[in-house]
């Protein structure tokens, strides 16, 4: 596996790279799920390639930033053991050089749930996929579905900057007893771990009820916060039935089905999941 820090360096890669190109974008702290996500650019592509760059501007608080796990040499072991052909390592002053002042604001998807209780964040995140699809120009790039919010941000700026690339989304993968994979999973104490798969079990119940016939959003919303909210480790910050496309707040779930989701906090670490209704 190549390991490139440069830009020129990632783009003189890309160049020797003959047919198509699936690419990973990653914050490191790799787990199963991250890995998931190479073996399915791998298979598709033939040639893959990761990034790892913990990026600063999408961080809104500083020191959830300072926090957050970084194990590069884990992370590059692990990026070669899955098959990786091409791991991108940039600093951020490769990333953001002197004078930097572009910002890409994709409008009203990247407003509500995420947006509302993270100012910034997705100005953060689109402005950096950007760079990252513009450097590495991939065929394909595969994102976590768990970032449920995150996609269609991404799938809002690859469409609105007509950019030459497929977007493609993997399912969530979980631990045994449901807890979405996520490198946040660290910072857990030993009993808010215990208590964090309460995020699953309120998904289930609204998938269960969905599949039964319940298509009123605020019924869902109502169950799912109640199966919260019994978990006294777990303080809600919002939960979600949502259209899967513009993320309005439905009434009823039609043909186009819904977005459920939700962010959890325990203790001071921050959780998200979601579930697809329909559609």
């Amino acid at each position: 596996m190549k390991l490139l820090h440069s830009v020129t360096g990632m783009r003189a890669a890309r160049a020797a790279v003959a047919g198509e190109l699936g690419f990973v974008p990653t914050m490191g702290a790799l787990h199963a799920g991250h890995i998931k996500l190479i073996e399915r650019a791998k298979q598709e592509c033939g040639t893959c390639a990761a990034s790892i760059f913990v990026n600063p501007t999408q961080f809104n608080d500083k020191a959830d930033f300072a926090r957050y796990p970084r194990t590069m040499a884990t992370d590059v072991k692990a990026l070669a053991g899955a098959g990786c052909d091409i791991a991108f390592a940039p600093d951020a002053n490769e990333m953001y050089g002197d004078g930097f002042a572009t910002a890409i604001d994709v409008g009203p998807v990247a407003q509500p749930l995420e947006g509302a209780m993270r100012p910034g964040h997705f100005t953060g995140v689109a402005t950096v996929v950007c760079k990252l699809l513009n450097i590495v120009q991939p065929t394909r790039a595969y994102f976590g579905q768990k970032d449920a919010q995150q996609l269609v941000v991404i799938r809002r700026l690859v469409q609105d900057l007509n950019l030459p690339v497929e977007i493609v989304a993997v399912p969530t993968v979980r631990e045994s007893d449901g807890l979405a994979m996520s490198s946040r999973n660290a910072h857990l104490s030993p009993d808010d771990r215990r208590a964090a798969p309460v995020l699953h079990r309120a998904l289930t119940t609204a998938e269960d009820a969905y599949a039964n016939g319940e298509h009123d959003a605020r019924k869902l919303r109502v169950m799912m916060t109640e199966i919260l909210a019994a978990e006294d480790r777990a303080t809600v910050e919002y939960v979600s039935v949502a259209d899967p496309l513009t993320l309005a707040e439905l009434e009823t779930i039609g043909e186009a089905g819904a977005l459920a989701s939700m962010a959890v906090r325990f203790g001071t670490t921050r959780l998200i999941d979601n579930a697809v209704l329909g559609g």
